[in-house]
């Protein structure tokens, strides 16, 4: 029996058990399905691809997307403590005013999520109104000089668009290098940043291996947790709260499990409903995201990272290109100046992203894209099985409202465009993955053959619809859900500093503050 029990070690179970354990007068249990974080790869930046389709990856899949000809599109997911921040591109970035302003949710604006990615930040650069230092989370300007990620900003300037050397400052329009979880050059996910250094506390239990079952109820409470450990079934109950922090794909699916959830699909999986819920698991986003790949000759590409002189480098001095897990630059585009934020997210990796990552670069390359910001198509994750272990069916439904396509192919001109400037000509002669022409029908092809997931699902417990301001789910008792499904719509941004805040908020929430 404990106070609370959190389900995912992920970025907000991290910071969930980190900051309602700090009250030495409540017990918390932390579970996660996956092993501990003691991974070289995990540690190492430029290792990360490694952890793809292993054991700490979930390795789910977008089930034939009907507007991408059909593929099957990779999915990977964080399955170990840390979650996803610890096998992520480790970017810092954290949304728009829009974004929070538009959740039209009470406490959740943008003026009152700031203090909180204030509070969990110690930014290398020092305080200012955007930004703060002495907080768990280490965030920290790049230590790698990439001359074709300068090449690509050089290029964006060069084509008219301005430079912004914060991205989350005043606002994020313009082109520059992101900063990132970051410490010392080795990656600080919200494990390392949030869970390791309350690991002493005696009121802090972690269960790794453990994959939760469902939650059980009791006169319409939320009263525990079943799963499997080692093998054996096993009952973790709960004296105030459970609190599901699986994520956007696991969290409905253990809602489903337990039987909160559209009734009409819950019985015909065999799954006795206890709370009919037809919003869990639906208004499923994320940020489609098409990569333009050329192949160049300068031997300057993350290739290197494996080379003795920068392992060497790294050991010694914790710089070069093994401090990165592939971005480096990129930038924020807004189509019209009556456009609330940008519209468009450009990435720039320094090397040859083919097969979702899965394949191992064949040359020196660059890759980078645009990914739509904002988008106004809808997927859902719905239960494949009452089997516990089943993998979740999930659809993105990427361009199924036009808009969103039509935002992708302003995307992809843009990309060409930048292609043609003097900064980057050298670097792009030969492509790898580019559209045949710029008819409308060829930019339409490459983008059904290229587009994946960004890695930012959000939205299927939605504040409004599943969980209420408070993140309690509706109507039922003694259950939350703390996570990036929460979010309403997704954030113009990559999610993970914004699912921190999130977590920092919750944190409050639950202790009443």
């Amino acid at each position: 029996m404990y106070d609370y029990v959190i389900v995912g070690a992920g970025s907000a179970g991290c910071v969930l058990a980190a900051r309602l354990s700090e009250d030495p007068d409540v017990t918390v249990c932390l579970i996660e399905a996956g092993p501990t974080d003691d991974n070289e790869n995990i540690r190492v930046p430029i290792l990360g691809a490694r952890l793809f389709r292993t054991h700490m990856d979930w390795d789910y899949a977008a089930n034939g997307e009907p507007h991408c000809d059909y593929r099957r599109i990779y999915l990977p997911r964080g399955r170990m403590v840390g979650g996803s921040s610890s096998m992520n591109g480790m970017i810092y970035t954290r949304g728009t005013r829009a974004d929070f302003d538009g959740w039209r949710q009470p406490g959740w604006s943008f003026d009152e999520m700031l203090p909180y990615f204030k509070k969990s930040e110690d930014n290398e650069r020092g305080p200012s109104e955007y930004h703060g230092v002495g907080g768990p989370l280490s965030v920290s300007d790049i230590r790698y000089d990439s001359p074709t990620a300068t090449a690509f900003v050089d290029a964006a300037v060069e084509a008219g668009f301005k430079v912004n050397e914060d991205f989350n400052g005043p606002a994020e329009d313009g082109f520059g290098f992101f900063q990132f979880t970051h410490r010392d050059g080795q990656r600080c996910s919200a494990a390392t940043a949030f869970l390791h250094p309350a690991l002493a506390r005696p009121n802090l239990t972690v269960e790794t291996e453990f994959h939760v079952s469902r939650v059980s109820f009791a006169n319409g409470r939320a009263s525990g947790i079943v799963g499997y450990q080692s093998g054996e079934l096993t009952e973790i109950r709960a004296e105030r709260e459970v609190i599901l922090s699986a994520g956007s794909y696991n969290s409905p699916q253990l809602l489903m499990l337990s039987g909160v959830g559209p009734a009409e699909m819950l019985r015909a999986q065999g799954v006795p409903v206890i709370l009919d819920q037809p919003e869990v698991g639906q208004n499923l986003q994320d940020h489609p995201h098409a990569w333009l790949v050329f192949e160049h000759s300068d031997p300057v590409s993350l290739i290197v990272a494996g080379e003795p002189e920068q392992v060497r480098r790294y050991e010694q001095e914790h710089a070069g290109p093994r401090t990165i897990n592939g971005p480096v630059s990129g930038g924020y585009v807004r189509m019209t100046d009556a456009a609330p934020g940008p519209d468009l997210q450009f990435v720039c990796v320094p090397v040859m992203v083919t097969d979702a990552g899965l394949t191992p670069p064949s040359g020196h390359a660059i890759s980078y894209g645009a990914c739509v910001l904002h988008p106004r198509s809808r997927g859902q994750v719905t239960l494949h099985s009452s089997e516990p272990t089943a993998k979740p069916r999930i659809v993105f439904n990427y361009y199924a409202e036009p808009s969103d396509l039509e935002m992708a192919l302003n995307g992809l001109r843009l990309g060409l465009e930048i292609a043609r400037q003097n900064s980057l000509r050298p670097y792009t002669a030969s492509p790898v993955a580019a559209p045949a022409s710029e008819s409308v029908s060829d930019l339409r092809a490459h983008l059904r053959r290229y587009t994946q997931t960004l890695h930012h699902p959000s939205g299927t417990c939605a504040m409004g619809s599943v969980v209420d301001e408070h993140l309690r789910v509706r109507g039922v008792e003694g259950l939350r859900v703390v996570d990036a499904s929460v979010m309403p719509t997704v954030v113009r941004a990559n999610t993970n500093a914004a699912v921190i805040a999130i977590a920092e908020k919750a944190a409050d929430l639950i202790r009443g503050q």
